[in-house]
């Protein structure tokens, strides 16, 4: 009998919350925050548009209906990547 998981697992990563400072995001059990300073297009958007995220390789995060793409690494050390789209 084979007991391999059927299908792609998708609850690897998930919006834990929205707040008015930014938004928690829950990634194979760690929590990484984006102030809306650092991450502006979070904010003023509909919650639906936020909660819409896939993630499209390990630590790569990918907001559809933002068009936003984002890395862990870029998340957690915003401060490396000074340059912000307008």
């Amino acid at each position: 009998m084979n007991s391999r998981a059927l299908g792609k697992n998708t609850s690897e990563v998930e919006v834990a919350n929205v707040s008015s400072h930014g938004v928690w995001l829950l990634a194979h059990e760690r929590e990484l925050f984006m102030s809306y300073e650092d991450f502006p297009w979070f904010k003023d958007v509909p919650v639906g548009k936020i909660l819409n995220v896939e993630e499209s390789s390990p630590g790569h995060f990918y907001w559809p209906d933002l068009d936003v793409d984002l890395t862990a690494e870029i998340i957690e050390h915003p401060e490396r990547f000074p340059l912000k789209a307008k």
